[in-house]
């Protein structure tokens, strides 16, 4: 019998074993049981509704935008704005907006490009290979998606998540000193401070996209019937919950981000605070999120080498789609429902969503 870990003690008393168990009786009380059309668009209803109340979307108050445009710069064919806009009281987001040359011709899709972590925020998407430090980074994870969906057609629209790049929170501004916090995140400050008042990570940036489309769609080059969202990692987990909740998103496409909860989040449970919304497993894993993406289209990008996709790997990622399936084939949407295995880690691919994405927003 192998000696203890420990000094002191011969085992320890763990609650994981009680708290797996927990999640095995309590977890996915919202799954879609029903076949019919109306019975998902009755699911969807009551699930899209109660998914928004966990994110706390309810708590938060609407506000002007106050724009302000702060520079504008050629890279290549295409134009990054620089831009800031309040999403509410004393709460102001940056973006970058890349306009692409189809632009001068009339009104052209919108993609937001949420990043995920590890980033540095806007630079990550937003190519900045100008930043020494950012090309490793840009390089590892092909990252640079907002740049890439600008060049096929697209204006897209690369914000700084809250706890990143420039809205990072106080701990984390010492990059002078401490380099490596230039692509740190806040999300456990975040966390600490809103979680006492209800609040949430997710729901804070779902809360903020949903502002920066609002904005947006009021760009007179931007075809407000046309928009969509890409995103790798922490960007999917945005992707994801921002399709579910606004169906003004018509195209969405999530990165190694989608899986099991089980496997990828409470087993392998050292993952970030950002992935922490009190109750929700108890109704929702992430296929059932997905189905409410359903019909509008959805495509998933799965490295087949992700550690990220839990112990059993690709079977983790094919449980979910099985669930958002259901709701898509009861809607007579199979067909809006795609996932392109790629072989590799934990990365951007974009070789068919992109394509994919230029179909949806035809």
């Amino acid at each position: 019998m192998p000696s203890s870990p420990s000094r002191y003690f011969k085992h320890f008393l763990t609650s994981e074993t009680a708290l797996r168990r927990r999640f095995e009786r309590d977890a996915g009380q919202m799954r879609f049981t029903g076949r019919t059309p109306k019975s998902a668009v009755s699911w969807q209803k009551k699930a899209r509704a109660k998914f928004a109340r966990h994110l706390g979307l309810h708590l938060f108050e609407k506000c002007p935008a106050h724009p302000r445009k702060r520079a504008s710069v050629r890279v290549g064919d295409l134009i990054r704005e620089e831009w800031v806009i309040q999403t509410e009281r004393d709460v102001w987001m940056p973006f970058y907006l890349f306009i692409p040359p189809e632009a001068r011709k009339g009104k052209v899709p919108l993609v937001l490009c949420p990043h995920g972590h590890g980033s540095a925020g806007k630079w990550a998407t937003g190519g900045r290979h100008d930043i020494p430090a950012m090309r490793p980074l840009i390089r590892q994870y092909n990252y640079d998606y907002g740049v890439q969906l600008a060049r096929a057609g697209f204006i897209t629209a690369c914000p700084d998540a809250r706890g990143f790049g420039e809205r990072r929170e106080t701990a984390n501004h010492g990059d002078r000193k401490t380099a490596y916090l230039f692509q740190s995140q806040s999300c456990h400050q975040l966390m600490l401070a809103g979680a006492p008042l209800g609040l949430n990570v997710q729901g804070m940036w779902t809360w903020d996209l949903m502002r920066l489309v609002d904005h947006l769609v009021r760009d007179p080059r931007i075809d407000s019937r046309r928009i969509g969202c890409v995103g790798l990692s922490g960007g999917g987990l945005q992707t994801l919950a921002l399709a579910a909740v606004d169906t003004r998103i018509r195209a969405a496409v999530d990165s190694g981000y989608f899986y099991g909860v089980r496997e990828s989040l409470q087993v392998t449970n050292f993952h970030c605070d950002c992935n922490l919304v009190p109750g929700l497993w108890n109704d929702f894993d992430m296929g059932d999120i997905g189905a409410l993406i359903a019909p509008r289209g959805f495509f998933i990008e799965t490295g087949d080498k992700d550690p990220l996709n839990g112990a059993s790997g690709l079977d983790n990622v094919a449980s979910q789609l099985k669930i958002s399936r259901r709701v898509f084939s009861a809607l007579g949407a199979a067909t809006k429902l795609k996932q392109h295995i790629f072989p590799g880690d934990h990365r951007w691919c974009g070789k068919r969503s992109i394509p994919w994405m230029q179909d949806q927003l035809v």
